[in-house]
């Protein structure tokens, strides 16, 4: 049985990567958009609140787990036109595993975020950016950010099962926003008022970033927080929880699509 639901969720997810076969500018757009960003704001908008020493070393990890957390908009968008054309519903007429489906596109989209973030330390290392900590460091570094990736696709395609159309996921996609911007990942928690400060260093999205900048050696600000202290715990824990609490979630509200 078990052999059965892997071979079909292999399947579902080729089914996934030939779509990038068959849009190679959305592929494209997700790659360099997040690189932009790093130049924008590395250069454009450069010299982040409170980052003591050289701001790229500062900013290269925080964008690295801020890529994790956007992009979601492509997954939810192909959950959505699925639903909308009933292709879903095809595949669940099938003899096939019911959470392949699920599994396929998760598995394509980690293997997407992957490259997004091969390209982005290749950006990375090509401004200037060096990771001090060492290869094991650096895919502690990765792990923790995919770890991120995963937690996140989650949440992505529940909401989208939510929304259940297409023209609904730009609606529900800017409650993502908040999560990437309410962060450390263009300035410190030190530099703002108290009160957001706080709720930025509980971010799950500052929690990785700060634990990418220790393992890679480029901490780029001091602080005396619990959280800031505990950083890869809490990059670990985050995202635990958010998949415990958004993978069955996902697996029920699809179980439930026909009723």
């Amino acid at each position: 049985m078990t052999s059965y639901a892997l071979v079909d969720s292999w399947t579902m997810t080729r089914r996934e990567l030939a779509h990038w076969a068959r849009q190679p500018v959305q592929v494209l757009v997700a790659l360099v958009f997040p690189v932009m960003m790093l130049l924008m704001f590395g250069y454009l908008f450069g010299g982040g609140r409170g980052v003591e020493g050289d701001y790229l070393s500062y900013l290269v990890p925080g964008m690295l787990a801020l890529t994790m957390a956007f992009g979601l908009e492509g997954t939810m968008i192909a959950v959505t036109r699925d639903l909308a054309k009933g292709v879903i519903d095809r595949f669940r007429s099938l003899p096939m595993a019911s959470g392949a489906v699920l599994v396929g596109r998760a598995s394509a989209d980690m293997l997407q975020s992957a490259l997004n973030l091969a390209v982005m330390l290749g950006a990375g290392y090509a401004l200037g950016w060096r990771a001090h900590g060492g290869p094991v460091a650096l895919l502690a570094a990765v792990g923790l950010l995919l770890l991120l990736r995963f937690a996140m696709l989650w949440v992505g395609i529940h909401l989208a099962m939510v929304a259940g159309k297409p023209e609904m996921v730009q609606a529900v996609q800017i409650l993502v926003w908040p999560v990437g911007f309410l962060s450390n990942a263009f300035a410190t928690p030190q530099s703002m008022p108290a009160w957001l400060g706080a709720v930025v260093e509980w971010n799950p999205l500052s929690a990785t970033a700060t634990a990418v900048r220790d393992l890679c050696g480029d901490a780029g600000a001091t602080s005396a927080s619990w959280a800031a202290d505990h950083a890869a715990l809490l990059a670990v824990a985050w995202p635990l929880a958010l998949t415990a609490v958004f993978f069955p979630l996902a697996v029920r509200r699809f179980a439930r699509l026909d009723t």
